[in-house]
């Protein structure tokens, strides 16, 4: 298993939609392609309560990267971010690590 952690830096005044968006729709599309969504968090204190933190996790390395474009073509999700990005992005950064888990975690 491979778990991806994610972290979206909200462009200024943007995290409310931000996170309407994965509410009301990007949590099913992942689903629909195989994303397995883990958990979702906000950083509640400090320079980055701007921020939306999410793991999600995949099979394997293949399975990840079918499961990414199959997401990124997915006309629903190219309208859902069409129509929520009509008065600029949501995102100003968005930062990813890939993790292996150890022989020893709970979460393999």
């Amino acid at each position: 298993m491979i778990y991806e952690y994610r972290v979206y830096e909200a462009a200024p005044g943007k995290l409310p939609a931000l996170h309407a968006r994965f509410r009301d729709h990007t949590l099913g599309i992942f689903e629909r392609h195989g994303i397995k969504n883990i958990g979702y968090w906000t950083n509640d204190a400090g320079d980055y309560s701007d921020r939306l933190i999410y793991i999600v996790a995949f099979e394997d390395g293949g399975h990840r990267e079918r499961a990414w474009e199959a997401f990124r073509t997915d006309p629903e999700w190219q309208r859902v971010r069409a129509e929520s990005e009509v008065d600029g992005p949501l995102t100003a950064r968005v930062f990813n690590t890939l993790l292996s888990p150890t022989d020893y975690s709970p979460l393999q």
